[in-house]
């Protein structure tokens, strides 16, 4: 499903964010990773969707399903991007879908369909950067949030959409290898940011109190205002 969450009339900036919670892909993290999320962007004139992708099937009992969810997380602890989980996700088929619906309902939703992007959390940072660096033009997000992701790098497109990186240092669920993914959207001189905050764990969501993790919203708005994604949308365009 996709939810959206809509800035009150008058005050959007035309700008659109798919939200992908993270959950292993096993899971939605949709509270913390979604609702508060997409509130938090709309405070800011920002539209955002909340994103549930399917899921990889679980055992039906809560019991064993904490068990296997377990044990399949320790298979992917320090895993490179390519891990199990991810191969048996539907999660950036639905992504570039719910991109498609976005940009196909633009002028209901008052957005502009060249500022949609996307911020994903943990799985879900892993599911923006697959349909950042794999689809076709057409389909990529307009720029990506790639929250608390794994940080190998690969191959970058040359004309990949601009990335907006943001671990904590201590994630235990990722240990820090640097930053080779932001190395490789430089190499591809593309756009790219890079915020490694000293505390935070993993997923801390919008941010753990107490901590420089709280700025995350901000300084992702702060960003995306800097690549020009804020810029009011035109009055002709927003009837």
């Amino acid at each position: 499903t996709l939810t959206p969450f809509l800035p009150p009339a008058g005050k959007g900036n035309g700008a659109a964010v798919i939200v992908a919670p993270g959950g292993a892909f096993m899971g939605l993290a949709i509270e913390h990773e979604g609702w508060a999320v997409a509130k938090a962007l709309n405070a800011r004139g920002i539209a955002a969707f909340v994103l549930k992708y399917r899921l990889i099937e679980t055992p039906k009992s809560e019991a064993e399903a904490g068990k296997f969810m377990g044990m399949m997380l320790m298979k992917e602890v320090g895993a490179p991007m390519d891990g199990d989980l991810l191969k048996q996700s539907k999660a950036p088929d639905d992504a570039r879908a719910a991109l498609a619906m976005v940009r196909a309902n633009a002028a209901k939703w008052k957005i502009d369909p060249a500022r949609v992007g996307m911020i994903g959390f943990s799985a879900g940072a892993m599911t923006s950067r697959r349909v950042a660096i794999d689809s076709a033009p057409a389909e990529r997000p307009a720029f990506v949030g790639y929250i608390y992701g794994p940080q190998d790098g690969e191959t970058v497109p040359a004309d990949a959409p601009p990335l907006f990186n943001a671990i904590g240092l201590d994630d235990g669920l990722f240990p820090n290898k640097g930053f080779p993914i932001a190395q490789a959207w430089m190499t591809a001189k593309r756009p790219v940011e890079v915020h490694g905050y000293q505390k935070g764990q993993h997923g801390f969501g919008l941010g753990v109190p107490g901590t420089t993790s709280t700025l995350l919203i901000d300084q992702f708005t702060a960003w995306l205002s800097m690549q020009g994604f804020l810029k009011p949308i035109p009055a002709k365009a927003a009837r």
